[in-house]
């Protein structure tokens, strides 16, 4: 394995490197969004059923304990909820903003590995070529 990653050439390191680094970012989003996903589950309902009976206090409570997105945008739309629509959307929104944010971390960097990785290949096969013909 090792001497045919060194008949590879200089580029094998690289794009080794970015290999790793593109299934380390895969994996913690995988990871992430999992446990996301498996605490939030049925929370909007419990919250809408706290706030149909009127106990406002009981559905903030169940919403900012949840550590997920949706229940921090639900905690702070609920704070606001006796506020005039502009401002209940306009804090909806911003925190909403926030939370995608936060969610799409690191998937700009795996997008540029995704775009590096078969470049550095292609120089690869180009080098060899030039090499092949020396």
């Amino acid at each position: 394995m090792i001497e045919f990653l060194s008949k590879g050439g200089v580029l094998v390191g690289p794009i080794l490197f970015c290999s790793v680094l593109a299934l380390g970012i895969f994996l913690e989003r995988l990871i992430r969004f999992s446990r996301l996903r498996i605490r939030g589950d049925g929370l909007v309902e419990k919250v809408t059923r706290h706030i149909k009976n009127g106990e406002d206090h009981q559905a903030y409570e169940l919403a900012s304990s949840t550590d997920t997105p949706m229940g921090r945008v639900l905690a702070q739309g609920i704070e606001v909820k006796g506020q005039d629509r502009e401002t209940l959307e306009t804090v909806i929104v911003h925190a909403t903003d926030e939370e995608v944010r936060e969610l799409s971390r690191y998937l700009q960097a795996l997008a540029t590995i995704g775009n590096i990785a078969p470049l550095l290949g292609l120089l690869g096969t180009v080098l060899g070529m030039i090499k092949a013909f020396m």
